[in-house]
C-alpha cells in the first residue's frame, strides 16, 4: 500500500456511517426543507444571502470549510511528490475540462435552448440562457470537489494537486475561453470572486487542516485518528445546511419560474452525466487507479458556480437569464454530483475487472 493509501484511508471508518447511508434521502430532505423555509422566512435567508464578500456568500463559505478542514487535515504535504505518478489522470482532468467541458455546453445550449425547448422560454433571453450555461462549464469548480473526493474515497494528493492547477489556468483561461465561445471582444473576469474564492476555499482551509494536523500527531496517532475520524459527522451535517441555504436562497425563483429552472436544467445535467462519464472512462482506459478516476471524473464534471454567478452578473446584470442559469447550476450542482458519486462507487468492481 502507497504512503498516499495509507493516508487517505487512515481516518476512513469500517462501516458506512449512518448520515453517509441515507445520504439519498436527507439531499431530497433538505432541498424541500430549503424551498420551503426559503418561503416562511424569506427576511432571514435574505440577510444571510447579503453577508458577501466579493460574491462569496461568507456562511456558505464557512460550511464548506467545515466539509473540506476534515479530508484536508488527512493530508501530509510530504508525500505530494507521488503525484507525478498519476500524470495520466491529471492529463485526463485538463482535457475534459478545458478541451470539451465548455464546448460540450456550448453545442447543448444550442440545440436545447436555442432549438429544442426555445418555445417555452423568452425569446429576448435565449442567448443570455445560453451565455449563462458557458460561464458555468468554462470553469472547473474549487471547493466542493474534496467532498466528493472524500466520499468516492479519492486520492486526497491527486485531488489537491488537481484542483491548484485548474485554479493556475483558470487565471489565463478563463476570460479567453469565455469570449471565444461568447463571441465577445472583452471579457470582465471578476477578479476579486475569483482570487477571494481561491483564497477562501483553498489557502486558508489548506494552512488551517495543516495546523490542526500537526497539533494532533504531536499528541500521538490514537489521537490524530480518533478526532479525524469524529470530525465525519460534521462534514457531511455541513453538506446538507449547505443544501438548505441554497435552496432557500433561491426558493422564490424556485416557485415562479419552475418550468424555466426544468428546461435550464437539462443541458446542465446532460453536460455533468457525458464530462464525468468521459473524464471516467477514459481514465479507465488509460490503467489509471480508481482512486484517481474518480475524482478525475468529479472534478471534471463540477463547475465553479461562484466565479459563474458572479461573472454573469457583471457581464449581463443581475436579472438577466445569464445569471439564472447560473443560479440553476448552483441548484443542481450538489444533487446531482452526489449521484454521479453514488455510480463512481458502485462501479468500482466493474472499473478494475479489465
Amino acid at each position: 500500500m502507497s504512503t498516499a493509501q495509507r493516508a487517505a484511508g487512515a481516518a476512513q471508518p469500517s462501516a458506512i456511517g449512518f448520515f453517509e447511508r441515507y445520504l439519498t434521502v436527507w439531499v431530497a430532505l433538505c432541498i424541500v426543507a430549503g424551498i420551503l423555509l426559503g418561503q416562511w422566512l424569506p427576511g432571514v435567508f435574505q440577510a444571510i444571502g447579503a453577508m458577501e464578500v466579493a460574491q462569496v456568500n461568507l456562511p456558505v463559505g464557512v460550511l464548506i470549510w467545515i466539509m473540506i478542514i476534515p479530508m484536508l487535515i488527512k493530508i501530509d504535504f510530504g508525500a505530494m511528490g507521488q503525484v507525478a505518478g498519476h500524470w495520466r489522470g491529471i492529463g485526463v482532468t485538463l482535457f475534459v475540462n478545458w478541451l470539451v467541458k465548455p464546448f460540450s455546453m456550448a453545442l447543448l445550449g444550442w440545440i436545447f435552448i436555442r432549438h429544442l425547448f426555445a418555445g417555452w422560454l423568452p425569446v429576448d433571453q435565449l442567448d443570455s440562457y445560453i451565455a449563462g450555461l458557458i460561464l458555468l462549464a468554462a470553469a472547473p469548480c474549487t471547493a466542493m470537489v474534496f467532498v466528493w473526493s472524500h466520499l468516492c474515497k479519492g486520492d486526497p494528493y491527486f485531488t489537491l494537486s488537481q484542483v491548484a492547477l485548474n485554479d493556475a489556468i483558470m487565471v489565463v483561461a478563463f476570460a479567453p475561453v469565455v469570449a471565444l465561445l461568447l463571441g465577445l471582444s472583452s471579457i470582465t473576469v471578476p477578479w476579486d470572486t475569483l482570487i477571494t474564492s481561491v483564497a477562501l476555499y483553498i489557502v486558508v482551509p489548506v494552512v488551517i487542516a495543516q495546523v490542526i494536523r500537526k497539533a494532533l500527531l504531536a499528541r500521538g496517532e490514537a489521537t490524530y485518528k480518533r478526532v479525524v475520524g469524529a470530525l465525519g459527522p460534521y462534514a457531511i451535517t455541513a453538506l446538507l445546511a449547505t443544501l438548505v441555504l441554497l435552496f432557500g436562497f433561491q426558493g422564490n425563483a424556485i416557485v415562479e419560474q419552475p418550468l424555466i429552472i426544468l428546461l435550464l436544467a437539462v443541458p446542465i445535467l446532460i453536460q455533468v452525466l457525458l464530462n464525468s462519464g468521459l473524464a471516467y472512462l477514459l481514465n479507465r482506459k488509460l490503467g489509471v487507479a480508481h482512486c484517481v478516476a474518480g475524482p478525475s471524473a468529479l472534478i471534471g464534471a463540477s463547475n465553479f458556480f461562484e466565479l459563474a454567478v458572479a461573472t454573469a452578473i457583471s457581464l449581463f446584470g443581475f436579472q438577466s437569464g445569464a445569471a439564472l442559469a447560473t443560479v440553476v447550476g448552483v441548484l443542481i450542482e450538489v444533487p446531482v454530483m452526489l449521484f454521479v458519486v453514488g455510480v463512481v462507487n458502485r462501479s468500482q468492481h466493474w472499473y478494475e475487472s479489465h
